[in-house]
């Protein structure tokens, strides 16, 4: 059996193109070299580690892999495999489990579908005041400090808040939603007893507010897909679907966009010139997120191969994963100039960062939203800051990157009035 699991002493990668490990501290430290060096050795590199993986490090490559469905089927996107304890599946459970980014065609096309209103532009911008709320609440709170943790005190706390404002839950739930996440994606992927307790916790909690739902209907989101009227003939809207799908928001709306916010405010703690300019043209703010977007893209999501496939001269074995590596794709010299330089107006960006496909981010307006909203209120609050202790900083790597501790200073101030 093609198996090397390490729960605690990984053997060193010698050779990222044959022997690639996504969890070794200096992928998660900065990746970019790494991929450059995949790109020009072995753009599809591989690994036996987890069962066996591919790692596609070139943006054609990528977004070739991503159309193919459903030869390379979505059901499994993690590379972690299941704990050995973990229940069998039928494939209709696996493929709802965290709908629609866990699913295939036909059910890939109308769970999507069910949440795409409540993700538009228009109706994401009926957020905008209360994540403006939020972000000034939240630095309230340690302005007066002159220093905080822009991790865990802020980036971290603005997702959670939001899609518990979305779902209708009790915003109190953020930090609990935190710390789930973490079990789930962070910490927990090498920890099996973590990880399916906290699986079982958070499905446990939707399982409760989604059936609460049936009977006594609120004006929320899960309330509004539970009474959709069917709209395709293959659509079984039931109980179950609707609480993969308030899994699918809690967990992928809240780690990757935090991820987002949490490394913008690296890159301007420890970049002055970019800071000085954004405070100069503060209009540049969008066209600045999405270089964050780019250059510090924190998602790839995987594949799980139905059949042999061969593409770009490899040989992908029916049961291998195969890494949508989107951050990767997004610093390929032959789609960006100057890949690995960080321009903060780039004008030429077509980047990858919410993926590619049919399972592009179906939450991409919210997150540009929350990544605007919350850079444009610190900056107004606290335009000069910096990173002040650089050994303390902790980055979560894996699947999903991002600053999970960040000591910051800045001038003391004072809270609203």
């Amino acid at each position: 059996m093609r198996y090397r699991f390490h729960m605690s002493e990984p053997t060193p990668v010698t050779d990222w193109t044959t022997d690639y490990d996504i969890s070794d501290p200096s992928y998660i430290e900065d990746p970019v070299p790494i991929w450059r060096e995949m790109r020009q050795k072995c753009p599809i590199a591989h690994t036996e580690r987890l069962k066996g993986s591919w790692n596609p490090t070139r943006f054609d490559d990528i977004r070739a892999l991503a159309k193919m469905v459903p030869e390379l089927s979505s059901r499994a996107p993690l590379v972690m495999p299941p704990a050995p304890d973990f229940p069998e599946q039928t494939l209709y459970e696996q493929q709802i489990a965290a709908a629609p980014i866990t699913a295939d065609p036909p059910i890939h096309t109308w769970t999507r579908r069910m949440i795409l209103p409540a993700f538009s532009p228009k109706t994401v911008n009926r957020y905008t005041d209360y994540t403006e709320e939020l972000a000034h609440s939240l630095i309230d709170g340690f302005i007066v400090d002159g220093e905080c943790d822009a991790a865990v005190d802020y980036s971290q706390q603005i997702p959670p808040r939001v899609i518990a404002h979305l779902l209708g839950v009790d915003p109190a739930m953020a930090d609990t939603f935190v710390g789930w996440v973490n079990d789930l994606l962070g910490e927990g992927l090498l920890d099996h007893e973590k990880r399916m307790a906290a699986r079982d916790a958070l499905l446990g909690f939707l399982g409760v507010e989604v059936h609460e739902r049936v009977e006594n209907p609120k004006d929320d989101l899960l309330t509004e897909m539970l009474h959709m009227e069917p709209f395709d003939e293959n659509a079984e809207i039931t109980p179950e679907v609707v609480i993969g799908i308030a899994n699918l928001l809690v967990i992928a709306g809240i780690d990757t966009t935090w991820s987002s916010i949490g490394s913008a405010l690296w890159h301007l703690g420890t970049n002055p010139d970019d800071l000085a300019r954004l405070k100069a043209e503060p209009d540049l703010l969008p066209t600045a997120v999405e270089e964050f977007l780019r250059y510090y893209a924190p998602v790839t999501m995987a594949r799980i191969a139905d059949v042999d496939v061969e593409y770009g001269g490899v040989k992908i074995q029916q049961g291998d994963k195969v890494l949508m590596n989107f951050p990767a794709a997004c610093h390929d010299p032959e789609h960006f100039e100057d890949p690995d330089e960080f321009i903060i107006d780039r004008q030429r960006n077509r980047h990858v960062a919410f993926g590619s496909g049919i399972h592009r981010c179906a939450g991409s307006n919210l997150a540009r939203l929350e990544m605007n909203v919350a850079l444009r209120v610190w900056l107004e609050r606290i335009p000069e800051f910096r990173v002040s202790d650089r050994d303390s900083m902790k980055w979560a790597g894996g699947q999903v990157r991002g600053p999970r501790i960040m000591r910051v200073s800045f001038p003391a101030g004072s809270p609203r009035q």
